[in-house]
């Protein structure tokens, strides 16, 4: 017999009718043959009240105490909808997540799966019950009650797909599927049929609200197929799986992260070892930081710029404040009003011509870019947060995602069927391993580019735009892309990374760019080494990057620019090193390759 995890979110069971009638979608999948868990969250704004509460009681109330204030919510919604399901004559149980056996660590508040038993979900199913499982808690080793943080019930409805073998993982919300950006900012947005795990997992962790980057994570990691569908409608949804909606595309999506922070180190020291003593006391205090930018430094000195969410910005400025007893650095600044906007689509590795557009439809939109970030899916810029809905919209109009994309002849299973997958395969994986345990897939050399460096860039938009213009009009393939902050006294640097045959000819069109722009000099490397650490869960383990730095800085070895993304971080070297570096990165991470 077939099995379906329903996940119904806080607005979906926000009063008891909504209960009810997500009661019924559950009935209707059990009657046409199929065995249902159901995932709920807690109802409507609960959570929200007794964060209240909470508050009113102390300002800072202890991690463990949240956890066990914060479970509450669930627990009463799975009672309520088992007793929906009693009403309408069927069978039902409601278990919490300790009851069903979802076991975590004890990082409270932000806790991850390491195992989830599945003998008493799979017994109840057996006798003809509907489970009903709360979302978004387990338990420790020590029986605490912890909580998974933001999107957990999403992660507990894919973890729980994925170690019961399910044949589909049904994510029900207040909007109808999966959308080029968030429509309830940008009416024009369009539904998506299809959009691959990758994209989904960067737009996901971009500020896309329908999902939460861990439930990603897992389907990937464990090829889940997800079906986002609306809880008031039987709208056809969308699938997020493995293939992409359109071969034909560039970009699938949109995003905007608006409530970010904004910290520059200038003038830091240009040798190994630097970023790691930032971004180790960083990562201490369970921060995760989001766009690294690391351009190449000058007269023996950098910058390092990076965002985090603005609500952590204060916890990220003691880090710093403690890494500065250390390393020296010019200056430090801070910027609480800034936004993230990207694009997405696996479309990027193939084609020519995205950046440009990007740019070009900021300027023109008189959006000024503060930093830039690329990786082969992604393009993140971030501007000030009065021009965050501007942006975003720009960025949707020129990529023309509001029109359905031209068909590619190999998109993958139909809407309504997922793709088969070795149940039996999977759960054997998930036997004695820890579940979010982070998965690298690859660390790789790349030595075939070159290097060019644009210095005293001015802050004003446009200037970017008209780079990449000239670039793309000559034919030339960009891939690593970092603008450094733009508000530094002395201008800031804009680097790019082309194939070392090209190098010559791009350095002679930014030269005379760089001239009618008044910039500063031009500099240029033949010989850089470029490397790149992929796989799943980098956006949640905020190790990832520290392993690199510290492994690096171990052999002696300085990273010159540094960018980001949620599947893949990305360094460059000297091009003499580019060997030892791979060598070491790679011991470094031997334990977590797959």
């Amino acid at each position: 017999m077939s099995l379906i995890v329903q996940k119904f979110g806080g607005t979906s069971v926000a009063d008891s009718q909504k209960i009810l009638a997500a009661a019924r979608k559950a009935i209707r999948a059990q009657q046409q043959g199929h065995q249902v868990v159901m995932v709920v969250s807690a109802m409507g704004k609960n959570t929200d009240l007794l964060i209240g509460l909470a508050g009113e009681i102390t300002d800072r109330p202890s991690a463990r105490e949240m956890d066990m204030l914060l479970s509450t919510g669930e627990q009463v919604s799975v009672a309520l909808m088992a007793m929906a399901i009693q009403s309408l004559g069927h069978q039902a149980v409601s278990l919490t997540g300790a009851q069903i056996g979802i076991k975590t660590d004890s990082i409270h508040t932000k806790a991850r799966i390491k195992s989830i038993s599945t003998e008493r979900m799979q017994r109840l199913l057996d006798e003809g019950n509907i489970v009903i499982a709360a979302g978004f808690q387990g338990i420790d080793e020590d029986f605490n009650i912890t909580t998974l943080g933001r999107g957990g019930s999403d992660t507990t409805a894919v973890a729980l797909a994925a170690v019961l073998g399910a044949n589909a993982c049904e994510i029900y919300t207040d909007v109808d599927g999966v959308y080029t950006t968030d429509p309830r900012v940008l009416p024009e947005a369009r539904r998506v049929d299809r959009i691959s795990y990758d994209e989904m997992l960067e737009l996901a962790s971009l500020g896309a609200g329908v999902m939460h980057n861990r439930s990603i994570e897992f389907a990937k990691k464990f090829n889940v197929p997800i079906h986002v569908r609306s809880s008031l409608s039987d709208a056809p949804g969308s699938i997020i799986a493995a293939n992409v909606e359109s071969k034909a595309q560039s970009v699938s999506g949109a995003a905007m992260l608006k409530d970010e922070a904004r910290i520059s180190l200038l003038g830091v020291p240009d040798v190994p070892g630097t970023s790691l003593e930032f971004f180790s006391r960083i990562a201490a205090r369970n921060v995760s930081v989001d766009m690294i930018v690391q351009n190449v430094g000058e007269d023996g000195k950098a910058d390092i710029s990076f965002t985090i969410p603005s609500d952590e910005l204060d916890i990220t400025l003691e880090a710093v404040a403690e890494a500065r007893e250390i390393v020296r650095v010019d200056d430090v600044t801070h910027d609480k009003q800034a936004s993230k906007i990207s694009v997405v689509g696996l479309g990027m590795a193939r084609q020519t011509g995205v950046a440009d557009r990007m740019f070009r439809a900021l300027a023109d939109s008189d959006v000024n870019i503060q930093m830039i970030t690329t990786s082969e899916i992604k393009i993140s810029v971030l501007v000030d947060r009065s021009a965050a809905q501007t942006a975003l919209r720009a960025v949707h109009k020129v990529f023309e995602l509001e029109k359905q994309p031209v068909a590619s002849e190999d998109t993958g299973q139909p809407i309504d069927q997922a793709p088969p997958t070795d149940a039996a395969d999977v759960v054997d994986r998930l036997r004695g391993v820890d579940m979010e345990q982070l998965t690298i897939h690859d660390v790789q050399l790349d030595s075939t580019q070159g290097r060019i460096t644009i210095s005293g860039v001015p802050d004003a938009p446009g200037v970017a735009a008209k780079a990449f213009e000239e670039v793309a009009a000559a034919g030339i393939f960009v891939d690593m892309i970092v603008q450094s902050y733009t508000g530094h006294p002395d201008g800031a640097r804009l680097s790019f990374t082309v194939p070392r045959d090209t190098l010559d000819n791009s350095v002679a069109v930014v030269r005379r760019l760089a001239a009618s722009f008044n910039c500063g000099g031009v500099s240029s490397s033949p010989s850089i080494a470029k490397l790149s650490v992929s796989g799943v869960g980098l956006r949640s383990h905020t190790s990832v990057a520290i392993r690199m730095f510290r492994a690096l800085a171990e052999a002696n070895i300085n990273v010159q620019m540094i960018n980001t993304s949620e599947v893949r971080v990305n360094v460059v070297v000297d091009g003499n090193q580019g060997e030892q570096a791979l060598a070491r990165l790679q011991d470094a991470f031997a334990d977590v390759i797959r």
